[in-house]
């Protein structure tokens, strides 16, 4: 889906947001007549296209390309050259060469359930982070007016039926107002067996009632486990609302920091490197 009027700065800042895949490609070189000048960019996300480089044959082929990559879901950059003549069949006549930058889906899904005063202290704090919240309780009416571009509201008579609609190695925040509800809601979790975190809300003796009342249901105690509880960083003190919520914000951060893979110190491709495959490819097609 083209949405040409959407400019590009906007387009990465709400996919961003959002944790979604995109594709920032940029007129890097320009030589003799081309429909856009260097500096002209495009995004190009799973579904839809935002700004343009100028329309024609070489946006779509240029769009072609960045879902090649996004397909891939590999960080990465790539230099292309295009001549403007014959080959694409544009009358421009010039030579263009673009850069596609690939910035990967974060990847993160988060199920929230509980919309009481912890939970409206931690949702703005995750709609900052690149994350996709699902935020579940029965009482539609204590959700928030505004919507967070990557929060969905999800009301449900009975919350613990939405652990089946989340994809494998979600996490889950369980806070809710009642102790059997908690209990469902992370039995329900505990028996996909494929989350990558499980937190639970309460005290000692909560968790000490619950931990009892899973091994009588069947589940192997290094299951039980997996669930933090009480949930939060525990070097994070305090009961207020604001500061239970930034310390399970905290400990979430934490945990998919640990798990992104180790980048190079090096990253992308150097501005000199740049110049230099643009002049070369201009030198070829002279």
């Amino acid at each position: 889906m083209m949405i040409p009027n959407t400019n590009w700065i906007d387009a990465v800042k709400e996919l961003s947001t959002k944790g979604e895949a995109y594709i920032i490609v940029t007129i890097l070189g320009v030589q003799g007549s081309a429909p856009r000048n260097s500096g002209t960019k495009m995004v190009v996300s799973q579904n839809a296209v935002f700004d343009t480089i100028g329309g024609g044959h070489l946006e779509h082929k240029a769009t072609k390309i960045a879902l090649e990559f996004l397909a891939k879901g590999e960080q990465a950059q790539h230099l292309e050259h295009f001549p403007l003549g014959p080959k694409l069949g544009q009358c421009c006549g010039g030579t263009t060469s673009i850069l596609f930058e690939s910035f990967v889906s974060s990847h993160i899904n988060i199920m929230l359930f509980g919309a009481g005063h912890v939970g409206h202290a931690i949702a703005p704090m995750l709609a900052g982070l690149p994350v996709k919240l699902f935020w579940v309780d029965e009482r539609e009416e204590l959700f928030p007016k505004i919507v967070a571009t990557n929060t969905q509201h999800l009301v449900c008579d009975n919350p613990v039926d939405e652990v089946v609609n989340m994809p494998a190695n979600s996490y889950y925040l369980v806070l809710t107002h009642n102790h059997q509800r908690d209990f469902d809601i992370c039995s329900a979790v505990l028996k996909r067996n494929d989350f990558t975190y499980l937190g639970l809300i309460g005290s000692d003796t909560k968790w000490k009632r619950f931990q009892h009342r899973f091994e009588h249901r069947g589940f192997a105690k290094e299951q039980v486990k997996k669930i933090v509880c009480p949930v939060g960083l525990s070097n994070v003190q305090g009961k207020l609302p604001m500061e239970v919520a930034v310390s399970i914000v905290g400990e979430i951060i934490t945990l998919y920091q640990s798990q992104l893979k180790p980048t190079e110190n090096k990253q992308g491709i150097d501005w000199t490197e740049l110049k230099s495959l643009v002049n070369e490819q201009e030198v070829l097609v002279e």
